[in-house]
């Protein structure tokens, strides 16, 4: 414990220059900014300009976006991405590239035709798959600026990913040992502080701390107040300037012991000339350790209007010209981001409102949105969403059909397969192997190959497996012969799927389970409805309420996720992850075992839009919450860890950062796409399911203050301090959403690939053995996956009344899984 003395304190007084806006916090609802500027800017090299003869390529593993730039081998090639800068100055310029060839590949790069760099390297990174990222200083113009790199050797460009942009803002330091003290002393006796020492509050409501501030303008400022909180209690504070409270009852959590130190960010507006900002503790518990106020550039936390309606022209086989009325921001629009349902497949500048989209599937149905971002990251919220579909193909003649399909190497989990190449008038590209019409695998290439191993098969189960071939047109070839086989005998670990059975029908789009502690019942979300319902082992289903203030995005917004307190036998406390008109929130609620009531706001100030909302909820072992949010289809707050969206949360039942978060606030785990499934296994460990953009979706385990990477890796990849997923899969086979643990197995449930993944956790390690699919096509979209408490079951949900189901309403089940 530490001793504080109530003696007289010494009064210190240092000038500071500021500005500031207004942050809002008050009573139990803990709303946490959005610092925008923490995360530079992304471009995408595809949406860059670049010289002639250079291709927009995606044959190499581990790139963001729709692709990279891969330009001419030749002295002179260029990429030109153009930038927008709040502010003139300093920017830093993180240039993503690969290079697999053993020689150096040197580029100049220029800023708006003045080069600021000659012969910057870009060395070999081994592999054409290794992405890394450069990282240089350079200086910028307020508004638009011209970044080009010029290749000046024969060699060319190494290939280009994306480009990260952020102007480098200026702050200034100030001292809490500085400042006027009230009941509190300056002290140096734990480690890590900066300055001459930090002042100990005095447990006391009322003791501050005040900084004199002058201010050359009236305006805007960020204040980054440096403090240290030992204790498991928060010690909240009430921080006002010039006698006004702007930002009630700010939280300042526990930060695991008082040599860690954590930074509690806001912004506020100052008037010209002096001001005084004071933190003022506002319990018995006094104020945290302060070690410093860092003053900067007030962040530009504004969004942008939602784009206009889209619509589509020039429609054609392969592409279309998509177009949008433009959004306004108070400093400026400086790209647009393409979305088919929540996945990305392009951007422009913000200057530009119409994208000529190629690739495209003849004769398909894209739902297309468009979402605007500014210089500081904000993103809009998506437009609203046009349906377009591409002309059937003039090219109507099928592929031949394959030659004779023969397996071999049949394992447990897998068979080896070959067949003959088919032909086609134009060209094959790609060869499915299903069983019956339901796709298995795809093999594409150019061409593609003609033999191929089928992982991920369930043990001691009949196989029936055909080869149908594809072209550009979509055309298909009859099926080949069907090979039949028996996969090897199942491992006796953990146990395996061995039946299933209808518990429930006639939902629409149930989301959430969670079962109550004595094991007789789960309450049950629909997403779109907004209602809970209590459904019993036997099957009996009732509706116990509805959750208020949910709204949807017409997307994967509207009531997600649903949690059951551990001491619910006394305090009847349930809690729910929604959407609502501002964002997403986490909120409890009461339910007395027949109906919800009363709704308290725990946690808002998580973004949300159409897609990527997260929202899966667990309570831990260690008694705490545990929620996953998304990256709000802005990628960069995944990487902004003052933001709550991209993120695992840990939090209290009262609505607190959990004492020993790795960063002082709610964050648990960060750079998250969006993540789904969450379960504890039988150490107590964190797994998540998380799902990827366009290459690959992933299983992790959550370390507490880990990065999992995105945008920079989405799967696996070799950058230092992001953590590599312990399992990997196409999107096309996954899609996950929950997960559950049964016998220290793995299940995940997958949407798009239709099917309930197995995956055995190898022992106590952090390592997982291979995959194994079941039911794959036979129930369409499956959502959540949860244990059957005192069983080895599981539930199963269907979801294919959403968007890409399609389903009519009261078309989605809830089935029981035995293991044995």
């Amino acid at each position: 414990m530490r001793i504080r003395s109530k003696a007289l304190r010494r009064v210190w007084f240092r000038r500071l220059v500021v500005g500031a806006v207004v942050l809002l916090c008050a009573g139990l609802v803990q709303t946490v900014p959005q610092t925008a500027s923490a995360a530079p800017t992304r471009y995408e090299a595809e949406s860059a300009a670049y010289t002639s003869g250079s291709t927009v390529d995606s044959n190499y593993a581990g790139y963001s976006g729709t692709g990279f730039v891969n330009t001419p081998n030749a002295v002179g090639s260029y990429l030109e991405f153009t930038v927008n800068a709040a502010s003139a100055g300093s920017a830093t310029l993180g240039v993503r590239f690969a290079n697999g060839t053993t020689s150096d590949r040197p580029a100049d790069i220029a800023v708006n035709g003045t080069v600021v760099k000659a012969g910057y390297s870009f060395p070999s990174t081994t592999t054409w798959d290794a992405w890394t990222t450069s990282s240089l200083t350079v200086p910028v113009n307020a508004g638009s600026n011209k970044i080009r790199l010029t290749a000046t050797s024969a060699g060319g460009l190494a290939n280009t990913d994306y480009a990260d942009f952020e102007v480098s803002a200026a702050t200034t330091d100030y001292q809490a040992e500085d400042a006027t003290i009230s009941q509190g002393t300056v002290a140096t006796n734990h480690l890590n502080y900066t300055g001459t020492g930090f002042v100990d509050y005095t447990n006391v409501t009322d003791s501050y701390v005040e900084f004199t501030v002058s201010a050359v303008s009236a305006g805007g400022a960020s204040l980054a107040f440096r403090y240290a909180n030992g204790t498991t209690v928060d010690r909240p504070m009430d921080i006002s300037v010039n006698g006004t409270v702007v930002a009630a009852n700010v939280s300042f959590p526990a930060t695991t012991d008082w040599d860690t130190w954590a930074t509690k960010s806001l912004n506020a507006d100052l008037t010209a000339g002096s001001n005084k900002i004071r933190a003022t503790a506002t319990t018995a518990n006094g104020g945290p350790n302060l070690d410093r106020l860092r003053v900067g550039t007030a962040a530009d936390t504004q969004a942008p209007t939602r784009p206009g309606q889209p619509s589509c022209s020039n429609i054609g086989e392969d592409a279309l010209t998509l177009s949008w009325s433009a959004s306004t921001d108070n400093v400026g629009v400086v790209a647009y981001d393409l979305y088919e349902h929540g996945n990305k497949i392009g951007e422009t500048a913000g200057d530009v409102t119409s994208k000529n989209l190629t690739g495209l599937t003849p004769n398909t149905t894209y739902n297309l949105t468009v979402i605007a971002r500014d210089a500081a990251g904000n993103a809009s919220l998506a437009s609203p969403a046009v349906d377009c579909t591409t002309l059937p193909s003039s090219d109507t003649t099928a592929p031949t059909t394959p030659g004779t399909l023969s397996s071999s190497n049949v394992t447990a989990n897998s068979v080896s397969l070959d067949w003959g190449a088919s032909t086609d008038n134009k060209a094959v590209v790609a060869y499915d192997i299903r069983s019956g019409t339901t796709v298995y695998k795809t093999v594409t290439g150019t061409p593609p190959a003609t033999s191929t191993t089928v992982t991920g098969l369930a043990c001691n189960s009949p196989y029936s497996l055909n080869v149908v071939a594809r072209d550009a047109a979509g055309n298909m070839s009859a099926q080949s012969n069907t090979v039949s086989f028996t996969t090897q005998s199942c491992s006796t670990d953990g146990g395996v799927p061995s039946s299933i059975s209808t518990v429930s029908s006639g939902w629409t789009i149930p989301w959430g389970t969670y079962w109550m502690p004595d094991g007789l019942s789960a309450l049950v979300t629909e997403r779109d409805s907004f209602k809970v319902f209590k459904l019993a082992k036997d099957g009996t289903k009732t509706q116990v309420g509805s959750v208020p203030n949910v709204v949807t995005t017409d997307g994967e917004g509207g009531l997600l996720g649903v949690a059951v307190d551990p001491n619910w036998d006394t305090n009847h406390y349930v809690y729910f992850m929604h959407t609502a008109s501002e964002g997403n929130r986490i909120v409890r609620m009461t339910y007395n075992g027949s109906s919800l009531s009363g709704y308290t706001t725990l946690l808002q100030g998580i973004k949300k839009n159409r897609y990527h909302n997260g929202g899966r909820l667990a309570f831990g072992p260690d008694g705490y919450l545990y929620a996953s949010t998304g990256d709000a289809q802005t990628s960069s707050l995944a990487q902004d860890k003052t933001s709550l969206n991209g993120k695992i949360l840990r939090l209290t039942t009262s609505g607190q950062p959990a004492p020993g978060n790795p960063f002082g606030n709610y964050v648990y785990s960060y750079g998250h796409r969006n993540p789904q499934g969450l379960a504890f296994d039988r150490n107590g460990r964190l797994w998540e399911a998380e799902f990827g953009n366009s290459s690959y979706d992933e299983l992790n385990l959550i370390k507490p203050g880990n990065n999992y990477g995105w945008p920079t890796c989405e799967g696996s990849c070799s950058v230092s301090g992001m953590t590599n997923p312990k399992k990997t899969w196409a999107v096309s086979e996954a899609s996950p959403s929950g997960i559950a643990i049964v016998r220290n197995v793995i299940y995940m449930a997958a949407l798009r690939g239709e099917r309930l993944w197995r995956i055995p956790i190898s022992g106590d390690t952090e390592s997982v053995g291979s995959a194994t699919a079941y039911y794959v096509g036979t129930y369409g979209r499956l959502r959540t996956v949860t244990k059957v408490p005192g069983a080895d079951q599981l539930w199963l949900s269907t979801t294919n009344c959403d968007n890409n189901g399609g389903a009519a309403d009261g078309s989605d089940k809830i089935f029981r899984v035995s293991i044995s």
